[in-house]
Formats: structure tokens, C-alpha cells, sequence
């Protein structure tokens, strides 16, 4: 395939990737805050219950990531895709036809293990296979699209709850999983695009790129905790803001108006960071830009402290910004450091702790909140802090070994 058209594969598959992850964000993780009071009301039940299912849900994924990834590497993301489709449909038509609340429970369970092979994750694994050297601009080209999921999600969400309640509303979602996301997924190249980049010998992996088995990488297991206590953190924080951040800057002072228009402002700054990415960070090794981004939220939380009102909206910027890099970072830091082979089982791995911190975060940071009002966001500014250390070191052990400078990647101005 020549370079011009390997391209525009790359373009095509980009495209269809991030209106499918639109489609999965839209339909599992940005569907509860919307649908759980109608739901729970109809019911019966509280709606604390319909969010303990979503919390079963998010642990059910980190659960189910590490065999998704291990398929998507044997087999490729085309099937393991298509399949989530389909436990995406049958989960929502489950719950827009429950009865009861453990009906509830079960329909999300199901769609627990669509997350789980179905997300970012899954998505990125699915490029790694296609494209072993290029697969980071896709990476970023993904994200942006889906970063408007919940731009998309919301609106639809709520315009199907008005017009034909929640149960249609989620059978709705369930039949566009049918009728577009399984189409734009069987349209996924069925086999790898370009070849993978050779292996020094000093770091060469114990399996074939190809053959899914999982790869010993030169960095090692130490370096494999430090990514995933990472990610962890970052996705705590991540979600203990997108469930508290409103009621979080009114304990800080600001009006209910003001500290919504504030929050509103993350889901942009999260686009404009990810667009910084694309630019000028996609030249520097990703372990530079992650460290970059783990910084944005510690020093968004002091210039709230120092800036009163000011500051809240220089926070929603620094937090919105970092955010959005780490979500590209969770992709592409993992290829440069471990390189492709065994990527989506790897990966799987290291974000399973960062699901189930993402899954108890709401809770977690609730209860800081009760405790500390305001004040709770100095608990997530440590954790970054030590996150922004832990980064920090492993630039350092990385550049020891003469790793840091020498990715498995090329530079994304290289030629393919």
C-alpha cells in the first residue's frame, strides 16, 4: 500500500472509530447522570441503587479489559468491536424492558463488559494492530472526536427522554449500536496495514508482534506499576470531578450560575488540550506530555486558592487540559514505552486499576466533601503531585537506560 493511501486508510478508520466511541461514551458512561432519576422514580427504587449498578458496571470492565485486549491482539479489532455492539444493543434493551431492580443490575452487568471491550481501551488496541509505527496520531485523532460524546450524549439523551421516555430512549440507543455502530465496524481493515517496526535486539519482546501473547518488555513490571498507579490516579481525580465539581466550587465561594458556567468549561478545555497534543506536544515523547498534563490539575487548584473567581476558571482550564492529554496519553505512553507487541493486553492491565478507582471515585470523593468541604481538592492535587513525582522518575529511570530518547516509535513528522 503506498504512503498517500495507507493515509487516507488511517483517515477513514479514524473517522469510523471515533463516531463508534461517540456512540459507546454516549450510550454507557454519560447515560446514568440523565436516565437514573427518571428510571429509579418509575421503579421504585433509589437512585443511589441505579448508580451502584453503573458502579458494578465500571468494575465489571477493568474485570473484562486485560482478555479484551489479549483478543483484539490475536484477532484484531474488527470481530472484538463488532461484538461489543452487540452486547452494548442487548444490555440497553434490558434495561429499557426491566421491571425490577435486579433487572437493573444485570442489564448493566452486560453492558459492564461491552465497556470493557468496547472503549478507549479497546479502541486504541485496535489502531496499535493496524498501525505498530503510527498509531499515535490515530490515537489523538480518536479523542478528539469522541471528546464531544457527551456534547453529543447529553442532549440526545434528553431530547429522547422528552419525546419518548427512558425506556425508549435506551431501547433508541440500543438500535443505533445495531444500525450504525456495527456497520462502521465491519468496515475496519480485517488485517494489520503496515508493518511493524523492528526490535532492537537488546529489547526484543519473548512473542512475535502478532501473535498476542503477551510481551516481556525491556522496561519491566516496576515500570508497568508506576504507568498504572499513574493512570489511576489521573481517572480518580478525572471522574471525582466530573460527579462533584459544580457543588465543589460553590463550597469554594462561587454562586450555583458561576460554578456551573465554570464546570461547563472543562469539556472544551479537555478538546483545546487534546488539539495541543495534536500540534505542538505530538513532537515531544509522550512521557514529557504526561507530565505536563499530570501538572495541570495541582496547579489548577492553586490558582483557585490564590485567584478566587479568577482562579476557578483558570482551574477548569489547567484541570480540563490536563485531563484531555491524559487521555491520549493512557494510549500512546504505553506504545513508546512497552512498544506494540502485546499492547492491548497490556493495556488492559494497566487501566484496570484506573476503572475501578474511576468506579469508587463519585463515592471516595463524596465523603472527603462531607469531611472537608472545599478544601477536599488539596486531596486531589496531592495525589497529582504524586503522580507528576512518579512520572518524574521514570524519565529519569528511562533515561538511564537510554530508552526515553529512543522510543519504538517514530516521530509522527517522520515518514510512515
Amino acid at each position: 500500500m503506498s504512503q498517500e493511501s495507507r493515509r487516507t486508510s488511517q483517515t477513514g478508520v479514524v473517522l469510523r472509530l471515533g463516531s463508534t466511541q461517540t456512540l459507546a461514551w454516549a450510550s454507557s458512561y454519560y447515560l446514568p447522570a440523565l436516565l437514573a432519576a427518571p428510571l429509579a422514580a418509575e421503579l421504585g427504587l433509589a437512585v443511589t441503587q441505579v448508580f451502584g449498578a453503573f458502579t458494578l458496571a465500571l468494575v465489571i470492565s477493568a474485570l473484562v479489559g486485560p482478555a479484551a485486549g489479549r483478543a483484539i491482539d490475536r484477532h484484531g479489532g474488527r470481530a472484538v468491536l463488532r461484538v461489543t455492539n452487540l452486547l452494548f444493543a442487548a444490555g440497553l434493551a434490558a434495561l429499557g424492558l426491566a421491571q425490577a431492580g435486579w433487572q437493573v443490575w444485570a442489564a448493566w452487568c452486560v453492558i459492564g463488559v461491552a465497556m470493557g471491550s468496547g472503549l478507549y481501551d479497546a479502541a486504541f488496541a485496535t489502531l496499535v494492530r493496524l498501525y505498530p509505527v503510527s498509531a499515535r496520531n490515530a490515537i489523538t485523532g480518536i479523542t478528539l472526536i469522541a471528546g464531544f460524546a457527551s456534547t453529543v450524549g447529553w442532549p440526545l439523551t434528553q431530547w429522547g427522554l422528552d419525546t419518548f421516555g427512558w425506556r425508549g430512549t435506551c431501547l433508541g440507543w440500543a438500535a443505533l449500536h445495531l444500525v450504525l455502530g456495527l456497520p462502521l465496524h465491519g468496515g475496519l481493515p480485517r488485517g494489520r496495514v503496515e508493518e511493524a517496526p523492528p526490535v532492537r535486539a537488546e529489547s526484543a519482546p519473548t512473542a512475535p508482534a502478532d501473535s498476542g501473547a503477551p510481551a516481556q518488555a525491556p522496561a519491566g513490571n516496576g515500570v508497568a506499576i508506576v504507568l498504572a498507579a499513574v493512570f489511576a490516579i489521573a481517572w480518580f481525580t478525572s471522574t471525582a470531578m466530573a460527579a462533584h465539581l459544580p457543588l465543589l466550587l460553590q463550597a469554594q465561594g462561587l454562586s450555583a450560575s458561576t460554578a456551573l458556567g465554570v464546570a461547563m468549561l472543562v469539556g472544551p478545555a479537555q478538546v483545546a488540550g487534546r488539539l495541543l497534543e495534536f500540534g505542538f506536544l505530538r513532537r515531544a515523547h509522550p512521557l514529557l506530555s504526561s507530565r505536563f498534563a499530570t501538572a495541570g490539575h495541582p496547579i489548577g487548584v492553586a490558582l483557585l486558592a490564590l485567584g478566587g473567581p479568577l482562579g476557578a476558571w483558570l482551574f477548569a482550564v489547567m484541570h480540563g487540559m490536563g485531563n484531555g492529554i491524559l487521555t491520549i496519553a493512557k494510549g500512546t505512553l504505553p506504545l513508546v514505552v512497552f512498544g506494540a507487541a502485546g499492547y492491548g493486553e497490556r493495556q488492559g492491565w494497566l487501566m484496570a486499576p484506573a476503572r475501578v478507582s474511576q468506579a469508587f471515585a463519585p463515592l471516595l470523593f463524596g465523603l472527603a466533601m462531607a469531611h472537608w468541604g472545599g478544601h477536599a481538592l488539596w486531596l486531589t492535587a496531592g495525589l497529582g503531585l504524586l503522580a507528576l513525582a512518579l512520572l518524574q522518575g521514570l524519565a529519569l529511570h528511562m533515561a538511564r537506560r537510554g530508552a526515553a530518547v529512543a522510543p519504538t516509535t517514530p516521530r509522527p513528522d517522520a515518514p510512515a
